[in-house]
């Protein structure tokens, strides 16, 4: 199961590090609100987390408008409900020093920073791309051929870890090796460009050969 050729991890951040992306729905489920429009669920995992495009194009007002008021609830949210998500620490701890780690993600960095400010966990990588360090956003290659550029390896020595379907087609494009762990969330997302289906972020390690007797002796 291990792949020992793998020199880098890459991480999606909402989703997989941070609980955050049912309160990027909420935040958009009020602002639309506030115009008349219903946002449902199922319209959100398809077009904000399959497509990666903005549910705001339905809300049949000044969508400039309706922008403001969802980024102001988004980070006021940010601020006071985001958590990282069980086991990530445990997991970044033991995969530190090991390999090179890095964060790629769609997030801006106003909110990824707001979101991070009690998290503990920035210090566990390498580097960090957000959404202004790069042109297309995903499910466009583009910010994970910046993170192996940054990175200094090829794309097949990297693997991306992802929760989306969007994500998981941007590192796939990319040329990456992806293990998805989709969440509740992305329910029903196609994951077939994944190497790996994992249902917890604590089996990462083990696809790359590192602590398999202490993993296994903890399960």
């Amino acid at each position: 199961m291990a792949d020992t050729m793998l020199k880098a991890i890459f991480w999606d951040n909402d989703g997989v590090l941070m609980e955050t992306e049912h309160l990027y729905f909420q935040a958009n489920a009020e602002a639309l609100a506030r115009v008349g429009v219903a946002l449902t669920l199922d319209t959100f995992r398809d077009v904000s987390l399959r497509r990666g495009e903005s549910v705001l194009q339905i809300c049949g007002a000044d969508e400039r408008v309706v922008r403001r008021w969802r980024d102001e609830r988004y980070y006021e949210l940010l601020g006071s409900e985001a958590r990282v998500i069980p086991g990530v620490t445990e997991t970044l701890a033991r995969l530190h020093g090991r390999l090179p780690m890095a964060i790629v993600t769609s997030c801006r960095r106003e909110n990824f920073l707001r979101m991070h400010r009690a998290s503990a966990l920035l210090g566990y990588f390498d580097f960090i791309l957000t959404r202004e360090d790069y042109g297309n956003s995903k499910p466009d290659p583009e910010p994970y051929l910046a993170a192996c550029a940054r990175a200094g390896l090829p794309p097949g020595a990297c693997l991306a870890v992802e929760d989306s379907e969007r994500g998981v087609t941007a590192a796939a494009r990319a040329g990456l090796t992806v293990a998805a762990i989709p969440g509740v969330m992305n329910h029903g997302g196609d994951f077939s460009a994944a190497r790996w289906l994992l249902d917890g972020i604590h089996h990462v390690p083990q696809l790359l050969g590192v602590g398999v007797e202490r993993l296994d002796a903890s399960t």
